[in-house]
């Protein structure tokens, strides 16, 4: 009797159409998205992606253009339901920017689902309704989520990989090939179930038997993995490297309010003269963390020099102005990271080359501005570039390297090849997104980047979560999201060179092309299902 339920249940989707069928795609669209951090709800996977199989196989008339209009729905779903949070930030100066809102929550999820119309729209193509199906929507699920990450820049933010970041065995494997590959493998295990099944019965032939059954021991290969790496990690510290993370939870809404930047200002400045201060070699402030512009005040500088002790740095987030560049008087302004000594004197600045747009430049700016759409950023005139990845050597420390914000979800491209630094300083302010699954998937999204690299990730956030992480992810100590605080915590040491760094590319591109050569061989063996 169960059984039979669950035919007339694999039936049933199977032969949804129109806006049913869409609708359900756009439901599963938002379980997919409920796997990912801080919800985990990783079982939906096995639901909603064999779920979208059977839609595709009972697909009729026009089957491309209504899997793309499937792939659609299903993507706003997921980007509805996993960066829904995005629209806080227009909420922040809520008179000029809400009015935004029901664009923003059509335009930006919609415009991301396009890469899963893509995708669904492809595997169609290609659809040979056996059980090899289930590796043709994976590959094309995958090739369209690589595009995601970098076209136009890139937005690779809540690559189903990122769904195992509940356990730290799971994501060890990134340090063999990257969150591509684990997301390649997720997605492939969250499919295969539908190998087994189709409208016309179960499929217990060989080949469908062994996708699922391959599958699920590689995520018990890969889980083993992360266990005995993990088993294999000390708790090494980097001798004479005392870290202080100020984390000062100024609310957006304040943090320019003319008549409130001196009182964020001594905020700042009291959480980093806390008791302890002497033993502190480097305080780290989050982004943009002054209320104004730092190395054009030589009293804040004064003020800063008058409460670090002897041989300690600071080092911060920062807004900053080149007067020699710009079309007019006011200079390109820059999201910048500084690095202070206790004298008050600037040492080394890096500038944000990956921004945010509509948040920190508006593309296209001459269109929008003439229909009143501005940026999100309060000051005029978009930010300038910076150059890409640097590493900046100190005296007192290894060489780091400085992250602004989201340039850490940028995989492979967070640190200068040329010059490999021996950790990452990861400063943001997640306050623009408020008390929502952006700062949680932004912290997952940090952890990965260390297994990936072998790096330690230190992250400030304005108001969290700032957290010290080790080079196998794991999270040593941090500060959640809406406290005020300090941590005080050492330097976790580096790992060598990751496979991921030297080959990652290289085996995600061998996976893809193993999964292409798999459905090819099982397409022309199969006997049709439907």
């Amino acid at each position: 009797m169960q059984l039979a339920g669950l035919m007339r249940a694999v039936d049933w989707v199977a032969s949804r159409t129109g806006w049913t069928r869409l609708g359900l795609a756009f439901v599963s669209g938002l379980g997919a998205a409920a796997s990912l951090p801080p919800v985990y709800a990783l079982p939906l996977l096995l639901i909603v992606f064999p779920a979208v199989i059977l839609m595709l196989d009972g697909l009729r008339e026009a089957p491309l253009k209504n899997a793309a209009l499937m792939g659609w729905s299903f993507g706003f779903g997921f980007f509805l339901g996993g960066i829904y949070w995005v629209g806080f930030a227009f909420l922040v100066d809520a008179e000029d920017h809400a009015w935004l809102l029901p664009f923003v929550a059509l335009l930006f999820p919609g415009g991301l689902a396009l890469f899963f119309a893509a995708a669904f729209a492809a595997a169609r193509y290609f659809w040979t309704n056996g059980p090899e199906r289930v590796l043709t929507l994976t590959l094309c699920l995958i090739l369209a989520e690589w595009l995601r990450g970098h076209i136009l820049t890139g937005f690779p933010w809540n690559l189903i990989g990122y769904a195992w970041g509940f356990s730290d065995a799971m994501l060890q494997s990134a340090s063999l090939f990257g969150i591509y590959g684990l997301t390649l493998l997720t997605t492939a295990a969250a499919c295969a179930l539908a190998a087994l099944v189709s409208r016309r019965g179960w499929n217990t032939t060989p080949a469908a038997v062994t996708i699922p059954a391959l599958m699920a021991g590689l995520l018990i290969a890969n889980f083993a993995f992360g266990m005995i790496r993990l088993a294999d990690a000390g708790d090494e510290t980097v001798q004479g490297v005392h870290l202080r993370i100020v984390q000062p939870n100024t609310p957006q809404e304040e943090k320019y309010v003319p008549h409130l930047r001196w009182q964020n200002w001594l905020r700042l400045l009291e959480l980093t003269n806390e008791p302890g201060l002497e033993r502190i070699s480097h305080v780290i402030w989050p982004e943009a963390a002054p209320p104004f512009l730092l190395d054009s005040d030589p009293d804040a500088l004064a003020m800063i020099a008058e409460i670090l002790p002897p041989s300690a740095t600071l080092m911060t987030g920062a807004v900053r102005v080149d007067r020699a560049k710009g079309e007019d008087q006011r200079g390109t302004p820059y999201n910048a990271f500084q690095v202070i000594d206790n004298v008050g004197k600037v040492m080394a600045t890096y500038d944000k080359a990956h921004l945010v747009p509509f948040g920190e430049y508006l593309p296209f700016a001459d269109f929008f501005e003439a229909i009143g759409i501005r940026k999100i950023v309060v000051i005029p005139g978009s930010f300038g570039r910076g150059p890409g990845p640097r590493t900046i050597k100190l005296p007192d420390a290894p060489p780091f390297g400085p992250l602004i914000c989201y340039e850490i979800i940028f995989p492979g491209a967070v640190t200068d090849p040329a010059d490999r630094p021996q950790w990452l300083i990861n400063v943001t302010d997640d306050s623009w997104f408020k008390n929502t699954s952006g700062p949680r998937q932004h912290l997952v999204i940090a952890r990965v980047r260390a297994i990936e690299e072998g790096l330690p990730v230190i992250r400030a956030a304005n108001t969290g979560i700032s957290a010290v992480i080790d080079a196998y992810g794991r999270v040593r100590a941090r500060i959640d999201y809406g406290r005020q605080g300090i941590l005080d915590e050492s330097l976790p040491v580096a790992l060598s060179l990751t496979i991921a760094v030297n080959l990652g590319g290289y085996i995600f591109a061998a996976f893809c092309l193993s999964l292409l050569g798999w459905a090819v061989f099982l397409g022309r063996r199969a006997t049709p299902q439907v």
